[in-house]
């Protein structure tokens, strides 16, 4: 037996609630460490906070494809690990391991069919780029601009990406100046934020929606209108940059951040103006699922680790350390506190 920390879900903050730190315990908890077969041992290292979890945290997600969180039980999303003791054929001491569904805790005996192994020289090193820039957000940002974004090299085209400085979008604006758009702008909510986004990830511009009129800055940054929207947040910073969208652009539906704490429909319903505006510029704005792209996945995750060996992406990350900090760096990177990929360390 073995003593562990792990993070349960404590309360619910109810369909139209901003999650708070409270919703989430931490508590000490037993670990028997004797596997059966095809059992793996692993020793958590890093832990991932995501918007799509705060769907988790209601009764009814809104999704077939996301089952929700249970109240005083475990909760999990996307982890890597290394691995302690192994009786599966697949894993052996010192592996790094990932998962999609890895327990909020210090260590977890999995069912090895649960685990994916991981070269860490794909990321230099760097294992928590497993969840960020070579994980699932940077996967659903080369494969949301590539599927859904219809860039045409040399047509100088205009991208803005709205959650800019998030851990998906920082990434799609990156991607978009690498497929050619000519204009690449970032949309965020800090100073700083813009600061970061132009001076160290290539954004041509970018506009702080918390200062000042959006739409004005929007203009000026975007003289000959938006060819390509990825909307991280909806709303209406969604609906401004909608209303200077070009005829024939598309936006990429990639997040709504901006309406997760409302109790509304997935995609949220727009308002009568917009959908006019879509409908009369032609303009395509389809949902876009990574989940549906898995046999692009191993192709897409090679891509994105070339990217980065080479230095033409650039990996933000705001890290915290402590398992006992997981509630807040969740409800932190819900209100826009982090600058890239929010992660949490456990261990060393």
């Amino acid at each position: 037996m073995s003593r562990i920390l792990r993070v349960v879900l404590n309360s619910r903050p109810g369909k139209n609630g901003e999650p708070v730190p409270e919703n989430f315990r931490v508590e000490e908890s037993t670990l028997t460490t004797d596997l059966k077969p095809g059992e793996v041992l692993v020793r958590t290292l890093y832990l991932s906070v995501d918007p799509y979890m705060r769907c988790r945290m209601n009764e009814d997600t809104g999704a077939d494809y996301l089952s929700p969180w249970v109240l005083s039980e475990c909760v999990d999303g996307g982890g890597v690990g290394v691995v302690e003791s192994s009786r599966h054929d697949a894993f052996s001491k010192g592996d790094t391991v990932t998962s999609f569904n890895w327990r909020w805790q210090t260590c977890d005996v999995v069912d090895g069919s649960r685990l994916q192994k991981l070269d860490p020289d794909l990321v230099n090193g760097h294992l928590s780029y497993f969840l960020g820039a070579v994980g699932m957000p940077g996967l659903t940002a080369l494969l949301g601009v590539r599927e859904k974004g219809h860039l045409k090299p040399g047509a100088n085209q205009t991208m803005v990406i709205s959650g800019a400085a998030g851990a998906c979008g920082s990434v799609a604006g990156q991607i978009g100046k690498l497929d050619g758009c000519g204009r690449v702008v970032g949309i965020c909510g800090s100073e700083e934020k813009c600061r970061v986004l132009v001076s160290e990830l290539g954004f041509s511009s970018a506009v702080n929606y918390r200062k000042g009129d959006v739409s004005a800055a929007l203009r000026e940054s975007c003289p000959d209108g938006v060819d390509v929207y990825f909307d991280n947040v909806g709303g209406a910073i969604s609906d401004t940059v909608i209303a200077q969208m070009n005829k024939d652009s598309h936006v990429i539906l990639c997040g709504q951040i901006s309406q997760y704490n409302k109790d509304v429909a997935y995609p949220p319903p727009l308002s009568t103006e917009t959908q006019e505006l879509l409908h009369s510029k032609n303009i395509t704005r389809e949902r876009f699922m990574v989940l549906s792209y898995m046999e692009k996945h191993e192709a897409g995750l090679l891509q994105l680790s070339q990217w980065v060996k080479a230095g033409q992406i650039k990996v933000l990350e705001t890290i915290v350390n402590g398992i006992e900090n997981m509630g807040g760096a969740f409800c932190s990177m819900m209100t826009g506190g982090n600058i890239g990929k929010q992660i949490v360390k456990i261990s060393d």
